[in-house]
């Protein structure tokens, strides 16, 4: 990044937007020192509500910068082969190659893997030098990008570091590994650089953004950038350029520790457990009330991933309450009213079980019971059969926006997006962990194969978080939120003109003007593996 003026974000301006009366208050803690600096690219200061963020933006005419970014690196290896591995690999083997660059991307996996395969269907080979063992490629890297799962790199880590050469990077897109460290007290090596790239959205969505958008100066997805050790100072550069490879569209900064509460939080929210289980509630709840099957599906599952996301990923969360007529504003204030605490509470306990360390240990010890009890898929049961017939039988311009439930997933998405500015994390994290990788990533793969598709090829660590949390949020709102409805309590207008006035919505807007150029279209034909369960 050219010399720019650096922002020190000061220790207020992350304050919550807002805390309603009847909330539990959370202390607010200081703000993430948030000012980074480089020599290749170009920050840009972005308001966001009231504070104000650097972001690097992406594009395509980026790539002739890469060779500087990664000076000193010759050869990248990608270890592992799940959700975001293949698309990571291959984004940056074409972007490097679209600038002649020498670099030489790699796969490492563990010996016998069934993914070699797959690997050799992308173009990876072990003739050239692209594909080895796992350890084998670590020891000849400069900078390794470690992607299996997070109970692996728990299992693997002492290993991974010993094999590492003198001066190498390691590179993570997830902060799994030092809240890891962190609750059994170890640290990374002090001898190496450790940064991240962190992706908003699951690996398909990454490459598939990346190949559609190779005709409008590039397109992918949202990413955050951390340095964490900084032995070489290089670091911010290799992060830098490593996500501008990946046809990030914009990156903005974090750090490892804020990255993994965040994401591990958020998936277990709005992201994916929290979907589910407002889709459970409501599809009994309106049957209750008398609709077949098929509508109550519809009112509930494709209101949310057919009609509200895609008000919220173009025009903002309020948008969603703003174009309605008055009868619905009231329906919709009367779900957010009685749903908003509920879905607080819960998000609130998952945000202490996560930064307490208590939710990595719950990840470690399902990953030890895994060769006993495997994850069975969950599309079974009667919801999501009905969701397929459903799916066959779209009229994709006919679906409705049923007022209720928008006022049940705005409430939660809001609540979840409290208690992270309650907690100090930055408009940026708060805005792509809460909206953003919900409206633009997941929820078109839910649309296109269902929720409980979703759940099922998700990482490792996020179907673990989202099968325990979804019942969580299926039963509170069923217990609290519907049955204040029913009962007749009045509406919170203090809690509705929160939401109306709410400074979040201003930072979702401005990031709806950095979306990528192009809406991903999950059915086109693309060069990486969508993982299913068979």
């Amino acid at each position: 990044i050219a010399a720019a003026a650096l922002l020190a974000a000061s220790a207020t301006a992350f304050a919550p937007a807002f805390v309603p009366t009847k909330a539990v208050p959370v202390s607010t803690q200081t703000a993430l020192p948030m000012s980074f600096s480089s020599n290749v690219f170009t920050p840009e200061e972005v308001k966001l509500a009231d504070t104000t963020e650097l972001f690097v933006k992406g594009g395509r005419d980026l790539f002739p910068l890469l060779p500087k970014a990664f000076e000193g690196i010759e050869k990248i290896g990608v270890i592992g082969w799940g959700s975001q591995a293949p698309a990571q690999a291959q984004n940056l083997r074409d972007s490097l190659a679209e600038v002649d660059s020498p670099i030489k991307v790699s796969i490492g996996l563990r010996e016998g893997s069934a993914s070699f395969e797959e690997a050799k269907g992308c173009g990876f080979s072990e003739e050239d030098g692209t594909l080895g063992e796992m350890f084998d490629v670590i020891r000849e890297s400069d900078l390794v990008i470690l992607l299996i799962s997070d109970a692996a790199q728990a299992r693997l880590y002492k290993e991974i570091f010993a094999a590492m050469k003198p001066g190498a990077t390691l590179g993570l897109s997830h902060g799994f590994l030092l809240g890891y460290l962190d609750s059994i007290g170890e640290t990374f090596p002090e001898d190496m650089d450790v940064i991240a790239v962190c992706p908003k959205g699951m690996g398909p969505s990454v490459r598939r953004l990346y190949e559609q958008g190779k005709e409008v100066n590039g397109a992918g997805i949202n990413a955050s950038f951390a340095v964490h050790q900084d032995k070489s100072g290089k670091a911010t550069e290799t992060a830098l350029g490593w996500g501008i490879a990946l046809g990030s569209p914009f990156m903005f900064e974090t750090t490892l520790r804020s990255e993994y509460k965040s994401d591990i939080y958020g998936e277990r929210g709005i992201l994916l457990g929290a979907v589910h289980g407002i889709v459970e509630s409501l599809y009994r709840r309106y049957q209750r009330q008398g609709m077949t099957p098929e509508q109550a599906f519809t009112e509930s599952c494709e209101s949310i991933t057919g009609n509200i996301v895609k008000t919220i990923s173009t025009k903002g969360i309020k948008a969603v309450y703003d174009q309605m007529d008055d009868d619905d504003k009231k329906i919709f204030e009367t779900a957010y009213s009685a749903s908003y605490m509920p879905a607080k509470e819960i998000l609130q306990e998952i945000y202490d079980e996560v930064s307490s360390g208590n939710e990595i240990r719950t990840v470690i010890m399902h990953g030890k019971r895994l060769d006993k009890y495997p994850v069975g898929k969950i599309d079974g049961t009667d919801t999501w059969i009905v969701g397929e017939k459903v799916r066959a039988n779209r009229d994709e311009d006919n679906i409705p926006l049923n007022p209720f439930t928008a006022g049940v997933y705005v409430a939660t998405m809001m609540a979840q997006i409290d208690v992270l500015l309650e907690q100090g994390h930055p408009y940026s994290e708060v805005v792509n962990e809460s909206v953003i990788e919900a409206v633009d990533s997941l929820c078109p793969y839910m649309h296109y194969r269902g929720v409980a598709f979703m759940v099922d090829n998700c990482s490792f660590t996020a179907k673990t978080g989202s099968r325990k949390w979804a019942p969580r949020f299926d039963y509170i709102l069923d217990q609290l939120a519907y049955t204040a409805v029913d009962n007749g309590k009045p509406v919170d207008k203090d809690l509705i003109e929160a939401f109306k006035t709410h400074k979040v919505h201003d930072a979702v807007e401005e990031c709806c003007k950095l979306r990528p150029p192009v809406d991903i279209s999950v059915s086109a034909e693309t060069s990486t593996k969508e993982i299913v369960i068979q």
